[in-house]
Protein backbone atom coordinates (compact mmCIF):
# COMPACT_ATOMS: atom_id res chain seq x y z
CA UNK A 1 0.00 0.00 0.00
CA UNK A 2 3.02 2.31 0.78
CA UNK A 3 2.99 3.23 -3.15
CA UNK A 4 0.13 4.44 -3.22
CA UNK A 5 -0.43 8.02 -4.03
CA UNK A 6 -2.40 8.93 -0.92
CA UNK A 7 0.84 8.61 1.15
CA UNK A 8 1.74 11.95 -0.84
CA UNK A 9 -1.50 13.36 -0.23
CA UNK A 10 -2.47 12.99 3.49
CA UNK A 11 -1.73 14.62 6.31
CA UNK A 12 -0.89 11.08 8.27
CA UNK A 13 0.08 7.51 7.40
CA UNK A 14 -3.47 6.48 9.33
CA UNK A 15 -5.01 8.79 6.83
CA UNK A 16 -3.17 7.63 3.93
CA UNK A 17 -4.14 4.34 4.72
CA UNK A 18 -7.53 4.86 4.83
CA UNK A 19 -8.16 6.78 1.61
CA UNK A 20 -5.98 3.38 0.05
CA UNK A 21 -8.27 1.02 0.88
CA UNK A 22 -11.36 2.60 0.42
CA UNK A 23 -10.10 3.56 -3.27
CA UNK A 24 -9.35 -0.42 -3.66
CA UNK A 25 -12.45 -1.06 -2.18
CA UNK A 26 -14.41 1.24 -4.78
CA UNK A 27 -12.86 0.25 -7.47
CA UNK A 28 -13.09 -3.97 -7.00
CA UNK A 29 -16.79 -2.79 -6.65
CA UNK A 30 -16.65 -0.70 -9.41
CA UNK A 31 -15.28 -3.64 -11.82
CA UNK A 32 -17.86 -6.24 -10.42
CA UNK A 33 -20.51 -4.05 -11.68
CA UNK A 34 -19.03 -3.59 -15.01
CA UNK A 35 -17.80 -7.25 -15.57
CA UNK A 36 -21.46 -8.46 -14.50
CA UNK A 37 -23.11 -5.59 -17.01
CA UNK A 38 -25.72 -4.22 -13.73
CA UNK A 39 -26.84 -0.81 -14.98
CA UNK A 40 -26.83 1.55 -11.94
CA UNK A 41 -30.24 0.88 -10.90
CA UNK A 42 -29.86 -2.93 -10.82
CA UNK A 43 -26.23 -2.74 -8.70
CA UNK A 44 -28.23 -0.31 -6.40
CA UNK A 45 -31.15 -2.76 -5.85
CA UNK A 46 -27.75 -5.30 -5.01
CA UNK A 47 -26.37 -3.08 -2.79
CA UNK A 48 -29.45 -2.07 -0.77
CA UNK A 49 -28.52 1.78 -2.21
CA UNK A 50 -30.18 4.47 -4.52
CA UNK A 51 -29.00 4.93 -7.59
CA UNK A 52 -27.30 8.17 -7.28
CA UNK A 53 -25.09 6.70 -5.07
CA UNK A 54 -23.93 3.95 -7.43
CA UNK A 55 -23.43 6.86 -9.37
CA UNK A 56 -21.43 8.64 -6.73
CA UNK A 57 -19.40 5.02 -6.27
CA UNK A 58 -18.72 4.62 -10.40
CA UNK A 59 -17.59 7.99 -10.38
CA UNK A 60 -14.80 7.87 -7.79
CA UNK A 61 -16.72 10.39 -5.11
CA UNK A 62 -14.34 8.78 -2.28
CA UNK A 63 -14.99 11.70 -0.33
CA UNK A 64 -18.81 10.16 -0.11
CA UNK A 65 -18.11 6.75 0.70
CA UNK A 66 -16.60 5.28 4.63
CA UNK A 67 -14.54 2.42 4.61
CA UNK A 68 -17.31 0.85 6.56
CA UNK A 69 -19.75 1.19 3.76
CA UNK A 70 -17.80 -0.08 1.40
CA UNK A 71 -17.05 -3.03 3.58
CA UNK A 72 -20.91 -3.81 3.97
CA UNK A 73 -21.10 -3.77 -0.36
CA UNK A 74 -18.63 -6.32 -0.92
CA UNK A 75 -20.85 -9.44 0.17
CA UNK A 76 -23.67 -8.10 -2.38
CA UNK A 77 -21.62 -7.64 -5.18
CA UNK A 78 -19.95 -11.28 -4.34
CA UNK A 79 -16.57 -10.01 -3.06
CA UNK A 80 -14.44 -10.67 -0.02
CA UNK A 81 -11.54 -8.87 1.64
CA UNK A 82 -8.08 -10.31 1.34
CA UNK A 83 -5.34 -8.47 4.54
CA UNK A 84 -1.59 -9.27 3.86
CA UNK A 85 1.62 -7.68 5.18
CA UNK A 86 3.09 -4.90 3.22
CA UNK A 87 6.46 -3.38 4.24
CA UNK A 88 5.34 -0.36 6.21
CA UNK A 89 5.76 3.19 4.03
CA UNK A 90 8.53 5.39 4.30
CA UNK A 91 8.41 7.99 6.98
CA UNK A 92 8.04 11.44 6.19
CA UNK A 93 10.66 13.47 7.02
CA UNK A 94 9.91 17.03 8.26
CA UNK A 95 11.44 20.49 7.66
CA UNK A 96 13.05 22.36 9.77
CA UNK A 97 13.25 25.89 9.56
CA UNK A 98 16.12 28.02 11.37
CA UNK A 99 14.25 31.11 12.99
CA UNK A 100 16.14 34.09 12.96
CA UNK A 101 14.95 37.28 15.06
CA UNK A 102 12.68 39.59 12.78
CA UNK A 103 15.22 42.75 14.31
CA UNK A 104 18.58 40.67 14.11
CA UNK A 105 19.54 42.87 10.84
CA UNK A 106 17.95 46.35 12.63
CA UNK A 107 19.95 45.42 15.65
CA UNK A 108 23.43 45.41 13.32
CA UNK A 109 22.43 48.25 11.47
CA UNK A 110 21.66 50.29 14.53
CA UNK A 111 25.09 48.98 16.18
CA UNK A 112 27.20 50.26 13.12
CA UNK A 113 25.55 53.59 12.54
CA UNK A 114 26.36 54.20 16.43
CA UNK A 115 29.71 52.99 16.09
CA UNK A 116 30.04 55.29 12.62
CA UNK A 117 28.46 58.13 14.56
CA UNK A 118 30.74 58.15 17.45
CA UNK A 119 33.94 58.35 15.58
Amino acid sequence: MADSVFYDLAETPEEAANLTARGLLMIAIERRIREEGWMQTDAAARLHVTQPRVSDLLNGKISKFSLDALVNMLAPVGLTIDVRPVEPPPVRATKKVKSVPADRSTRATSSKRKALSTH
